[in-house]
């Protein structure tokens, strides 16, 4: 599925459920995340090369950023969810030959959910279904002046899992919240396997806001149709996780 038809299908659905703005709440939530990335990724002959970036390393090598999560929830109990999440990263270094190496990494995942809301006294359960779509585009520029002929490998790899999970709400007080979430999916159709796992608190502001605190773990095994050791080959195995620190909007 490309990226116009996922988004359109995306927007099409926000404008279907929030034709009636009087049965439904919304919330609007920029945030920030510590990410870390480890794992391996395999790029045509280069096979199970370690990527594993601190978020030290990608804060001083990041070029661009954007975290937003927007919910829609219907008094029926139904409701919708999106989440965008995006980084792109590179570095250049020099060699004693006069030559340089060039890495560069953009990572984008957007999830598109529906979901339906349960109450249990002092708690809400979320149950949800949707799609997961992986952006990954990866670079390697290696100038002639340290490998003879020089490398230019360039793999821009997109695919989308379907996901099913459970996030749950327990009210502690007026103001805290306990939350966790959990989910799984690809089941073999585009990633072997992806999930990601979440849990934290929430402190209420006011009204309008609240301050959402949790940790994230994203994994996604991934493998593309191309022959190992072959140009186009792609593996992707790796674990993005990190603390979470956003600032929801309810109205």
């Amino acid at each position: 599925m490309n990226k116009s038809i996922l988004t359109a299908i995306s927007l099409a659905t926000m404008v279907s459920f929030t034709a009636n703005a009087d049965n439904w709440s919304f919330e609007l939530e920029p945030y920030l995340m510590g990410t870390s990335i480890v794992g391996d990724a395999s790029i045509g002959r280069i096979s199970g090369a370690p990527v594993d970036v601190n978020f030290k390393t990608i804060l001083d090598n990041l070029d661009m950023a954007a975290m937003l999560h927007f919910e829609a929830h219907h008094k029926s109990g139904w409701g919708i969810a999106m989440d965008y999440g995006f980084m792109d990263l590179s570095a250049k270094q020099s060699s004693n030959k006069d030559g340089f190496l060039k890495v560069g990494l953009r990572q984008g995942v957007l999830e598109t959910l529906a979901l339906y809301r349960v109450k249990y006294g002092h708690s809400m359960v979320d149950y949800f279904a949707g799609v997961r779509w992986w952006d990954n585009d990866l670079e390697l520029i290696v100038d002639p002046a340290i490998l003879p002929g020089g490398t230019n490998i360039q793999i821009q790899e997109d695919w989308v899992d379907v996901v099913a999970g459970v996030r749950w709400n327990q009210t502690i007080n007026n103001q805290w919240n306990f939350v966790a979430r959990v989910d799984v999916g690809g089941f073999g159709l585009s990633a072997d396997f992806t999930s990601t796992l979440e849990a934290g608190f929430t402190y209420k502001i006011s009204k309008l806001m609240t301050l959402d605190m949790k940790y994230r773990a994203s994994w996604v095994d991934y493998e593309n149709d191309g022959a190992e050791g072959e140009v186009g080959h792609f593996v992707y195995d790796t674990i993005t996780h990190g603390p979470v620190l956003g600032l929801n909007f309810t109205f």
